[in-house]
């Protein structure tokens, strides 16, 4: 997919209060590691994540999805009736209906006019609304439109501390690796035709995705009957979603390249999904891509989700990293398997 209409305007971002350090965490599941043998400091080992953010007890991720999105408005310069489209893209949602995209823009004061609603695709998901809502402004649907998200790992992560040091099982303690890594966070990203009075847009030249849906039961996250009682559980074969992920990973990026025209040489910088130390390796070796090209915020925001992507981009752009005529790639991969490379002119 190309587009020559469409500019990434604006990303508002919204960090959650609480810091967790992965000390904390591994104080928390001490009676579990000690009978385990486990040494103190191998999660932030394993993953090399020093702390992560969760938001205070009860937030509703409409909450952090409403600030982010005012951010990114009032930095774009975008009156919000010309908003034309608002999705809510996060893994997290408030109830199964109505559509979180709803109290969003509620909060925000959308149009009547403007389509409202949610995507979901796991990490992905605030990249396939930007495809989304890039096709509308390339067909003259639309002038605006904006994808926003929400993530909080907090309830999660005290579901799976519980029965972690329930169960005390080795096994677990692999499944459950990757839900320690969890952060929380809000973003929103505006695109537009750039026909709105702001010189600061980038320009979103297109993209590409692959699939391996194969793989669909490496990690999940749901709801589970447990002796007629339901709760939230998360499970993630982290060494088979590393493997499979990276041959995803290669695929896609050498379709990015073709549909680009690009060489690694032409690619200035790297945004990927920040999951932890093994992942960027891996994204690193399958795509050979220079580490000085990416840049990274998972040692102190953990993995949040559809979050990580935009809001590892906002920082880098905050703090010029991310330079003006520069050649991005934004590299992202969600449970599924699923992968979205999307290509920009910064």
């Amino acid at each position: 997919m190309k587009y020559d209409k469409v500019e990434l305007t604006a990303i508002g971002y919204e960090l959650a209060p609480v810091v967790v350090t992965s000390e904390e965490l591994e104080s928390r599941l001490a009676p579990m590691l000690r009978n385990l043998h486990i040494a103190d400091g191998q999660l932030e080992h394993l993953t090399g994540i020093v702390e992560r953010r969760w938001w205070a007890p009860g937030t509703p991720v409409s909450q952090g999805a409403i600030a982010a999105a005012k951010k990114a408005i009032a930095a774009s310069g975008v009156p919000v009736e010309e908003i034309g489209s608002l999705i809510y893209a996060g893994v997290c949602r408030e109830l199964y209906e109505p559509a979180t995209a709803c109290r969003v823009a509620d909060g925000i004061g959308v149009e009547s006019s403007t389509a409202v609603y949610d995507i979901g695709n796991a990490c992905i998901g605030v990249l396939n609304g930007m495809i989304d809502i890039a096709n509308r402004i390339q067909l003259g649907q639309i002038r605006a439109g904006m994808v926003v998200s929400c993530e909080s790992a907090r309830e999660i992560n005290d579901v799976m501390i519980e029965r972690m040091l329930q169960m005390e099982d080795m096994k677990l303690f692999t499944l459950a690796l990757a839900t320690l890594t969890g952060g929380s966070g809000a973003v929103a990203v505006l695109l537009t035709d750039g026909s709105f009075d702001n010189n600061e847009g980038h320009r979103f030249l297109g993209g590409t995705m692959r699939v391996a849906p194969q793989h669909h039961e490496l990690c999940r996250w749901g709801i589970e009957n447990c002796d007629g009682v339901y709760r939230p559980f998360m499970a993630t074969d982290s060494v088979a979603l590393l493997k499979h992920g990276t041959t995803l990973i290669k695929e896609t990026w050498g379709s990015l390249l073709s549909e680009m025209n690009w060489t690694n040489d032409d690619v200035d910088r790297v945004i990927s999904h920040q999951i932890g130390s093994g992942h960027q390796n891996s994204i690193l070796n399958a795509t050979g891509v220079d580490r000085e090209k990416d840049f990274t915020t998972y040692e102190y925001l953990g993995n949040i989700g559809t979050v990580s992507l935009p809001v590892t981009a906002a920082l880098a752009s905050e703090r010029g990293v991310l330079k003006r005529g520069e050649h991005v790639g934004f590299l992202g991969i969600g449970s599924g398997l699923n992968c979205i490379m999307l290509g920009l002119e910064w």
